[in-house]
């Protein structure tokens, strides 16, 4: 456990905002192992204390929209490509903002442009999460559409968010209750190697539904056949922001429940599993705060084992912030566009009021503009 603490609590974006402090009945639902964890979330929640506020985050602008987040030690890499990249000043963001060069106008042209520069900064080792190149690729979206496409490695370097699937196999045994079943990944995996995770678990690529994605993992990664995963119960999804050496993870995954037979048994089809384990449910509470756990998917098994009643109000005060930190609303780590039209409202507003003539604010974010001389305006 002290592992994950550590990683958890390694981001520089949260504050320990107060929380469930008693357990009522430990031996029902791992007790202080519970708190643990919630006091880890508690920790790398943005909304606590939003990055957009420290000077070493700054907000990734396509179109206009706010998709990501840019880090310092990225940004300063950024600079080197101002025909790729526009630093902006803006008032509102103190550090200014990180735009994708507005000229390139359609999602090919915006896809290449930013891959070009995402391959040199591979070549240059700088980064490691660019060493778990994959060839596979993320959509970057506004809130209505796609706006390119980005390599998965890379998109911890910019903030974006990401979706993905995962499923929750069980079993009524009848003899030991709820039982559960998890992977342990392969030892030769880019990510969390030899790790134990959920049962069935992928990336939303390009060009994939969410169930689409769902039923092809599960053959994939567990052999379940169709007459199985045609059963899958969609359980809404789990949101949460984590920080590490590799990058930002503001996660969003959408999550299944699929009922097993007794004597079903997951066989791995890709090579990206090296063995399955069927727990108890109480065991598996155990085994989601050891170190041997992908601390990314522990999300997903507590809001299982939450929506199955194994943890309980009973069981922990403050329940319902529990909930809640399983459910981080990322989408107000976004809001860059909004919240500068808002204020350029209030200004007009305010200029008819007063007629003072200084009051636009000082960014041309939001404007298709051709990006300034040595790619920012004021300095960087």
């Amino acid at each position: 456990m002290r592992r994950v603490m550590e990683t958890l609590r390694s981001t520089k974006n949260g504050k320990n905002c107060g929380g469930p402090k008693v357990y009522q009945n430990e031996k029902s639902c791992g007790g202080s192992k519970v708190y643990q964890f919630v006091e880890a979330l508690r920790s790398t929640k943005l909304c606590c204390n939003p990055g957009l506020q420290k000077s070493d985050i700054r907000p990734f602008v396509v179109e206009g929209q706010q998709v990501g987040l840019v880090k310092s030690e990225v940004f300063k890499q950024l600079l080197k490509y101002p025909e790729v990249f526009c630093i902006r000043d803006c008032e509102q963001t103190k550090q200014g903002v990180v735009e994708l060069n507005p000229a390139f106008r359609d999602y090919n042209e915006r896809t290449e442009q930013l891959e070009k520069v995402l391959r040199n900064l591979r070549l240059e080792g700088l980064f490691p999460a660019l060493q778990g190149w994959r060839d596979e690729y993320f959509e970057v979206k506004s809130e209505h559409r796609a706006l390119l496409k980005m390599e998965r490695a890379a998109t911890p370097l910019f903030g974006v968010r990401k979706y993905g699937v995962d499923i929750n196999g069980y079993v009524r045994h009848p003899t030991q209750g709820l039982c559960i079943w998890l992977q342990q990944r392969s030892n030769t995996k880019e990510t969390w190697p030899g790790k134990w995770d959920n049962m069935v678990g992928g990336g939303l690529s390009v060009g994939f539904g969410i169930k689409e994605t769902a039923i092809k993992e599960a053959a994939e990664e567990a052999s379940i056949p169709s007459d199985l995963v045609k059963n899958l119960v969609s359980a809404g999804c789990v949101s949460f922001y984590f920080e590490s050496r590799q990058g930002l993870f503001p996660n969003t995954e959408y999550v299944f429940d699929l009922e097993l037979p007794v004597d079903f048994v997951p066989h791995n089809a890709d090579g990206e599993v090296q063995a399955f384990e069927l727990l108890p449910a109480k065991e598996c509470v155990e085994r989601v705060f050891t170190p041997d756990f992908k601390t990314t998917s522990a999300p997903v098994v507590i809001d299982f084992l939450i929506r199955h009643g194994h943890i309980t109000a009973d069981d922990v005060l403050d329940f319902t912030q529990i909930v809640e930190l399983l459910h981080v609303p990322l989408q107000s780590l976004y809001t860059y566009k909004t919240r500068l039209e808002l204020v350029q409202k209030q200004k007009q507003q305010q200029k008819k009021l007063t007629g003072n003539e200084d009051t636009n604010c000082n960014c041309d974010c939001l404007q298709s503009t051709k990006p300034t001389e040595n790619g920012y305006k004021n300095g960087p």
